[in-house]
């Protein structure tokens, strides 16, 4: 009886312990998956810090599979920014929505202040200069397409007050300039809260130095 129990025990001390199936990805998903670590790895080293070595290793395959998807890093690193900048300015554009210009002028900085705040990673990558060139350009030029989109509201405002209509695209490059620039600048400090950084800029915007509000508020519906 004890020879017995010991070859059992013999037995199945000498078994080797069943791997856990993996789950198969499809082609979609491994490109997906791809792109999510390159975003994450690029936002935090930078391009040249990034290898696809790493990006590789940080998804379990092999050099080939990265360079089967996106040609190599460059490849990848193109397509994680442009997704990005599409991403951003749909962003903007899509929360254009009011009739008030000064509500106008809240919406876009709160789409901005959204975006840095629900997809960090993708900012951070925007805001670096690129090494390579970019089919939807720079952020720079990101940045020129948004204020595109405010020039037209700026030049009815400017018309029906008077002003020189012509001069709207001025005011709509330093208006945007002016968030984007805050933007980069709260992605790291993140104070104050956002509505209230949304309520300077406008303030700032709105009054100008000379008529600047004590205790800015937002007259938009939305307050945080």
């Amino acid at each position: 009886m004890i020879d017995a129990v010991a070859t059992d025990s013999s037995s199945t001390s000498n078994e080797k312990p069943r791997r856990a199936r993996r789950t198969r990805m499809t082609g979609a998903e491994r490109r997906q998956q791809l792109l999510e670590i390159g975003r994450t790895l690029f936002a935090a080293k930078g391009f040249e810090g990034t290898s696809v070595e790493e990006i590789a290793a940080k998804a379990g395959v092999s050099k080939p599979v990265v360079y089967e998807h996106f040609g190599g890093k460059e490849g990848l690193y193109a397509v994680v920014v442009d997704r990005e900048m599409r991403r951003l300015l749909d962003m903007v554009t899509s929360s254009l929505t009011a009739g008030h210009p000064r509500e106008l002028c809240e919406q876009a900085a709160f789409a901005l202040l959204d975006y840095i705040e629900e997809y960090t990673d993708g900012f951070r990558i925007l805001v670096r200069d690129s090494p390579i060139p970019q089919s939807t350009g720079s952020f720079a030029s990101l940045i020129s397409d948004i204020a595109t989109q405010v020039e037209d509201i700026l030049g009815r405002e400017f018309k029906s007050r008077g002003f020189d209509p012509k001069l709207a695209p001025l005011y709509a490059q330093a208006l945007v300039g002016m968030v984007a620039l805050t933007g980069q600048w709260w992605l790291d400090v993140r104070r104050p809260k956002k509505a209230e950084v949304a309520a300077h800029l406008v303030n700032l915007a709105w009054h100008g130095l000379d008529g600047l509000e004590a205790k800015p508020h937002l007259i938009g519906r939305r307050k945080a």
